[in-house]
């Protein structure tokens, strides 16, 4: 969770060097305030000893106010022709105005309705975690991160 002026770069690495190896990467960040930044690189090395390998990387990002910029440098190094799959996808975007409207609509707040989006789209790589108490822990600080941002 990015704040105005603030960077991050995260990269990731994920080495396959075994065969029949399988890997996903879900990675999903916010921004919020001018100037917020992030950048994303995801490399995925597969060795060529590593036929059958299946592999998978996706950066996902939601801006939450203007002057936000989130930048995806997915990356494959592919050295077999042996292998199930790979591939990446990267989306950068706004809140979905449907979503919001809808939430409206059932008489929740915008701040609420914001906040509801948010923690939706965090929830999704938060519930795989089988610690519930690592659950809250992490929601908390989603919504600690949003009164700090206003949103």
């Amino acid at each position: 969770f990015a704040t105005a002026g603030q960077f991050f770069e995260h990269r990731i690495f994920v080495d396959h060097c075994v065969p029949n190896a399988k890997s996903r990467v879900n990675f999903k960040g916010a921004l919020s305030g001018d100037k917020a930044h992030t950048v994303w690189i995801g490399d995925v090395f597969i060795r060529a000893n590593a036929e059958g390998t299946d592999t998978y990387e996706l950066n996902r990002n939601l801006l939450l106010t203007d002057g936000a910029r989130a930048d995806s440098v997915p990356n494959l190094e592919i050295e077999t022709g042996e292998i199930v799959g790979a591939g990446h996808a990267s989306t950068t975007g706004r809140f979905d105005d449907e979503q919001l409207f809808y939430l409206m609509s059932r008489g929740i707040s915008v701040e609420d309705a914001r906040r509801l989006v948010v923690r939706g789209f965090f929830a999704e790589i938060i519930t795989e975690i089988a610690d519930s108490e690592i659950q809250d822990r992490l929601m908390q600080r989603i919504d600690d991160e949003l009164v700090k941002a206003g949103a």
